[in-house]
């Protein structure tokens, strides 16, 4: 996939709605020393994985297309799931740099083996949601999460999201997720939570 910057509107508000998030704020840290070029580099990682979504998964953007998004991945066959990762493993080495590139797998890698035991490769996956944090509240999250639920309900998919903000459970309950498990993860030295929500 040809990275080309999509959004940088989106790419902000995401931003801004994940700065408490340890796996973002650890990935940022070690792109760069320089506060300016490491933030410049997380809105290329999230403008990219807009892209990843649109092209291989589901991307939901707010009503007005700036306060933010929703970015799923779909079930894929092994050999797309590869390119995908080849694709994403080469724009991180490009645009954040090794440090990142190495942070990037080691917290994913971790991360899938857990994922494993609760849910399967039939399911689809909430990678990303963020609304810029002036605007939360307000319920628009539900406009960038129930397009792809009704769609999921219809095909009997079930899905899943890793969180590692407990305040945002009572958003995902209310979706009809619940929590399936709780990992601590070592390089951020944070927990976080897999929720799983079965199709209705």
């Amino acid at each position: 996939m040809t990275y080309f910057f999509m959004n940088k509107a989106i790419a902000s508000s995401l931003y801004e709605a994940l700065t408490e998030d340890p796996f973002y704020i650890t990935l940022e840290q070690r792109a760069a020393s320089d506060p300016a070029r490491a933030k410049k580099a997380m809105l290329r990682y999230l403008d990219y994985s807009m892209q990843e979504a649109r092209t291989y998964g589901q991307l939901c953007l707010a009503k007005d297309l700036a306060h933010g998004a929703s970015l799923w991945s779909k079930p894929v066959d092994k050999a797309q799931g590869l390119q995908i990762a080849k694709e994403k493993k080469q724009f991180l080495l490009d645009h954040l740099g090794m440090e990142s590139l190495d942070t990037y797998c080691q917290i994913v890698d971790f991360m899938t083996q857990e994922s494993k035991q609760v849910v399967s490769e039939t399911f689809w996956y909430l990678s990303i949601l963020g609304i810029s944090p002036n605007l939360q509240g307000k319920g628009l999250g539900l406009d960038l999460v129930l397009p792809v639920l009704k769609k999921t309900d219809e095909i009997g998919a079930a899905t899943y999201l890793e969180t590692f903000t407990p305040k945002n459970f009572g958003f995902y309950k209310r979706l009809g997720f619940y929590e399936a498990k709780t990992v601590r993860e070592p390089v951020t030295d944070s927990y976080y939570t897999i929720m799983v929500r079965e199709a209705k």
